[in-house]
């Protein structure tokens, strides 16, 4: 009998499991709320606008997956499908509901999708600790700058400084370089004692993307951007928008280092402190989230409930190649496929390659706990609801709790439209103090039960049943 799958986001891991799924004989429907597939690592350029392989990696794959299952038979794509909830049938079998249409429009529809199996793709986004300024016109995160490139070929500024931690920061300042900023400096924040920690175990896991990180340093040279280890952003300057920032020394607690700190002139600030999983879906459909806050999966990429998969950086930050292939064993296993097919035998093996390479990253490039000592009284904490570290700490202080439910009510920190997506992790930081406290109410952050806006009106509108046996429509 014919499996059929539901897959939930059109990046790099959920194209590779939907491909997978067909070639191994299943029905498929491919949710994804933009409006083409690619994700936010396969942004389009403008359609007068031709693909620059040097900004767009691995542009050849994308097109090879978004043909193949375009043109499939079995293949339904639904895009602009805003997934704002999971839950399941009177079976246990998972449940999908969706909003169809352009974002934020008046005429959205309702759909229900079913299946046999489910696979959660939808990816991460930036993880950016507050730093006095952050909240200035001309902060982005790395991951905005970089899909201002990819789709607008938009610089953020002129001037631009990229800070924060992680691998990431090189490709976005070798593409505002691309495109004209001058880009006065990378600045990460750990430094070489934890780098080394991190990546000399693993050293040997570098083959095969060793020149890609070189071709980055490569463009960073040529450009003449310098690459300062153990170094920050603490703070952003400016009245109506930045005007420059201050870099210090940070010590390997991240603490700043007293008089070490320098200004730069600067009108764009891009910061990215490594990555957040997007979790909400994973915790609707029951899933078990590990302690360090990733979707738990066996290697088959199996979750907890039984026929939901995981895949891409929902189940670890690792990059686009280590996504493809966590997508191929889902969509292979998920239409009826075993583990040790021999097809799968050469993708096993580079799968563990990659994660030791992913491991290095979180391990050299962590953030360290004690970043908030570059907070000032006045640094807003939550953006949407203009929560400052000062009045965060007066409610911790004068409730004594450490329930982050009530912290959450009482200070309304994280209670704004984007629910704390941007703030989130930090509040949770502050309120564990570090994490060597618990959270006693035992809530997270991205327990979202309604994982995207949605009108009342919607609701009442009842939704359609869409099964892989009806037409799903195709929106572009």
């Amino acid at each position: 009998m014919m499996k059929s799958v539901i897959v939930i986001g059109g990046g790099p891991s959920g194209l590779a499991a939907a491909e997978a799924a067909l070639q191994n004989g299943a029905e498929v429907i491919l949710l994804d709320a933009g409006e083409r597939l690619g994700g936010q690592f396969w942004r389009h350029p403008p359609d007068d606008i031709p693909v620059d392989r040097t900004l767009q990696h691995n542009w050849r794959r994308f097109t090879e997956l978004n043909q193949l299952i375009r043109s499939h038979p079995a293949a339904r794509v639904v895009t602009e499908a805003q997934v704002w909830a999971i839950d399941h049938d009177q079976h246990g079998a998972p449940r999908v509901h969706a909003a169809i249409g352009p974002a934020d429009a008046a005429d959205r529809h309702q759909a229900t999708f079913s299946a046999d199996s489910l696979i959660i793709a939808t990816g991460a986004h930036d993880h950016t600790l507050p730093f006095p300024g952050w909240d200035l016109p001309g902060v982005f995160t790395g991951g905005a700058a970089q899909s201002l490139v990819k789709s607008e070929r938009v610089a953020v500024g002129k001037r631009a400084v990229v800070a924060g931690a992680g691998p990431f920061l090189l490709p976005v300042a070798a593409s505002l370089a691309r495109i004209g900023s001058q880009v006065l400096g990378v600045y990460e924040a750990s430094r070489v004692g934890r780098l080394a920690s991190g990546w000399l175990p693993n050293a040997p896991w570098l083959i095969g993307k060793g020149p890609e990180f070189a071709g980055y340093l490569a463009r960073l040279a040529r450009h003449r951007i310098p690459y300062r280890i153990g170094h920050a952003v603490v703070r952003a300057h400016g009245r109506d928008a930045v005007e420059g920032v201050t870099i210090a020394k940070v010590d390997r607690h991240w603490r700043p280092v007293p008089g070490t700190e320098r200004d730069l002139e600067a009108d764009a600030v891009c910061v990215s402190h490594g990555f957040t999983p997007r979790l909400e879906l994973a915790i609707a459909a029951g899933c078990k989230i590990t302690t360090d806050r990733f979707v738990e999966v066996d290697h088959g990429q199996r979750t907890s409930q039984s026929g939901v998969f995981a895949v891409g950086e929902t189940t670890g930050i690792g990059g686009s190649d280590l996504a493809l292939i966590e997508g191929r064993i889902a969509g292979h296993l998920a239409a009826g496929g075993e583990l040790d097919d021999p097809a799968l035998k050469e993708v096993r093996v580079r799968q563990r390659r990659l994660e030791h390479l992913a491991r290095s990253v979180r391990i050299g490039h962590a953030p360290g706990s004690r970043w908030t000592e570059w907070l000032t009284e006045d640094t807003v904490m939550c953006r949407c609801e203009e929560v400052s570290y000062a009045q965060l700490r007066s409610v911790l202080d004068g409730t004594t709790s450490s329930g982050l439910r009530s912290i959450k009510l009482t200070s309304r920190a994280g209670l704004g439209p984007c629910q704390g997506r941007m703030c989130g992790r930090a509040i949770e930081h502050i309120v564990t103090a570090g994490g060597t406290r618990p959270v006693t109410d035992g809530v997270m952050i991205d327990r979202r039960p309604i994982a995207a806006p949605i009108r009342f009106s919607e609701l009442a509108e009842g939704e359609s049943a869409i099964t892989t046996d009806q037409e799903a429509s195709r929106n572009e």
